[in-house]
């Protein structure tokens, strides 16, 4: 089987990193996990992807000022370098710019903890909290210009009990992230699900 090479990437301690990690040790998964990349030098998740035996590089986002366009050139140097078919971001505390986005068009997952188009950006569970929703999970998409709006690939749910807590309702959606991003990475390398890209037929 002719496995994608996938880097995944994150800013710290990389849990849905793990998820991925001991999805892709199964003979028949399509995809393998080849490189780690986090912009902040001491994020845990790197320690954990050496264990494994996956190369990890950092490409620290400071040294390149406010100058976001440059940072995702040296990223995607990185990328290339290594033949990467497919990019996972997992806890990346960086928005792309749609130069980056736009490059790895149909090849760039993310995964966001909430129901989108539920609760865009920070703060979910407490949000969802807040707006008293029954049920509430994640969702892992294509990534678009516009931040947690590119299409659907996988999304799961809990429900939400009375007496949750921002942490124990945190925690049990973290459950549905760690079983759909590997899901999810599966459809999309064995070419199962494909983002449509307007003037492409």
């Amino acid at each position: 089987m002719n496995k994608k090479r996938v880097a995944v990437l994150i800013s710290g301690r990389g849990s849905n990193m793990v998820a991925l990690i001991e999805a892709a040790k199964a003979p028949d998964y399509p995809a393998e996990i080849v490189l780690v990349v986090s912009n902040v030098p001491d994020a845990t998740g790197l320690a954990r992807a050496r264990q494994d035996g996956i190369a990890t590089a950092v490409i620290d986002h400071r040294a390149f000022g406010k100058d976001r366009e440059a940072f995702e050139r040296a990223l995607d140097e990185e990328l290339q370098a290594r033949g990467i078919d497919i990019v996972c971001l997992a806890g990346f505390m960086r928005l792309l710019t749609p130069w980056f986005v736009k490059r790895w068009s149909g090849r760039l997952l993310n995964i966001h903890p909430a129901l989108l188009p539920q609760f865009k950006g920070l703060h979910t569970h407490r949000r969802a909290l807040e707006a008293r929703v029954e049920r509430h999970g994640a969702t892992v998409h294509f990534v678009v210009p516009e931040m947690d709006s590119g299409p659907i690939i996988v999304q799961d749910s809990v429900a939400v009990a009375k007496d949750d807590t921002e942490e124990t309702l945190a925690a049990r959606v973290l459950e549905v992230e760690h079983r759909i991003y590997p899901d999810a990475l599966r459809l999309v390398a064995e070419g199962r699900v494909t983002l449509e890209v307007p003037g492409h037929s």
